[in-house]
């Protein structure tokens, strides 16, 4: 029972943190990422990852982009997916670009090399969802086009694993893609028909939350499929979010689930990314940290900034997407650990390649707040 004494210093420092920044007018966020790195392995060493924290911060991410898929304008998020696809496509090349070239420089071998570039080309918005959330910024055209952007990317994401990984025959590359067509044929068919009548038979169970208990077996049932297609569940939970969202259940839902992720599961997710942080890869290989962490924010920030300026959005704006794509997240980890599992990512790199994935991700949420705070809303 270990693991309750840990759940409890987890929600008690995440509290005060969360106060602390507030307090600050800083996001949340940044104290819940802080708190993993000072009760983790990088300075107290109170709490390690193990399998009870990572299945808490997987539902933890899936609840929080389901709620943002329940709050997103399902036709904000059709008129903005044009400008979405090239943010995506923009914000992947100069990543990918960038990051082979610094792999060269530094002597990685050429398969390394583009391990590394596809680490640093993913996109995870996540926290970003958080921020947006928290300044009410999540339905302006902005925050439209960095969610259609990270949907894209992450599918493009995938795809490219599939390349760059072993098992990269063209039998293999289409049957990833014909899955990933298959999930959102079987999304777009359930959306219209299986989910709205699902969510209406609820109402005849005696339970005083069966609505929400129907959207959480949606939720998740979406994300499993998701994850059995090739994609992120994220993908899922989010796709799951805005059909439910199109129903009468919307408000219900959404008042009943947050309290369930704000309380628990969301934060623990936010703290496992900083437990995943180690000193030894600042200390012992710093130039390599350094210069990684500079290029994932440039790369990002410009590669997905010039995809909005090409679609007319203003300078501010485009400078708003560009940092909300900034952060890598659970995305980049999940890529670079199947790296190192896969001998792709040498040992002696995947601890600056980490370090260099929390510092983008940590500084991703100051630069959002920073824009958002000189951006007038109706811009």
């Amino acid at each position: 029972m270990a693991f309750l004494g840990i759940l409890c210093l987890i929600l008690l420092m995440t509290t005060l943190a969360g106060q602390l920044s507030a307090k600050a007018n800083l996001p949340v966020v940044i104290g819940q990422l802080v708190v993993g790195v000072v009760i983790g392995p990088a300075v107290l060493n109170w709490v390690q990852p193990n399998d009870l924290t990572q299945i808490f911060s997987e539902i933890g991410v899936v609840i929080l982009m389901f709620m943002a898929g329940l709050e997103s304008d399902l036709h904000l998020l059709r008129r903005f997916m044009k400008p979405s696809l090239l943010v995506a496509v923009t914000g992947m090349l100069l990543p990918l670009i960038s990051f082979f070239a610094v792999g060269e420089l530094f002597g990685l071998n050429r398969t390394e090399s583009l391990f590394l570039a596809l680490i640093f080309s993913a996109t995870s918005v996540s926290i970003t969802v958080e921020v947006l959330k928290e300044m009410n910024r999540l339905n302006s055209r902005e925050g439209i086009t960095i969610l259609g952007a990270a949907v894209a990317d992450d599918i493009l994401s995938v795809i490219l694993l599939s390349l760059i990984s072993g098992d990269t025959g063209a039998s293999n590359i289409l049957r990833t893609i014909i899955s990933q067509i298959a999930f959102f044929v079987i999304l777009i068919a359930a959306a219209r028909w299986l989910i709205p009548q699902l969510m209406k038979w609820s109402g005849i169970f005696d339970l005083r939350v069966s609505e929400v208990l129907m959207a959480l077996i949606l939720c998740f049932a979406f994300s499993y499929l998701a994850d059995l297609m090739g994609l992120s569940s994220v993908i899922g939970a989010f796709f799951s979010g805005i059909a439910i969202g199109q129903t009468s259940f919307k408000q219900i839902i959404n008042e009943g689930i947050q309290p369930i992720g704000y309380a628990l599961f969301i934060p623990i997710f936010f703290v496992s990314i900083g437990l995943d942080l180690r000193l030894t890869g600042l200390i012992d290989d710093w130039l390599f940290f350094t210069i990684l962490t500079i290029i994932a924010v440039l790369s990002k920030t410009l590669g997905a900034g010039l995809g909005a300026r090409l679609f007319s959005f203003s300078y501010r704006s485009s400078l708003m997407i560009g940092f909300g794509m900034v952060s890598r997240g659970e995305m980049a980890l999940i890529i670079a650990q199947i790296g190192f599992q896969d001998k792709l990512l040498s040992s002696d790199r995947y601890s600056a390649v980490i370090a260099a994935i929390f510092a983008a991700t940590l500084i991703a949420p100051f630069l959002l707040r920073a824009i958002i705070g000189s951006h007038p809303k109706n811009t």
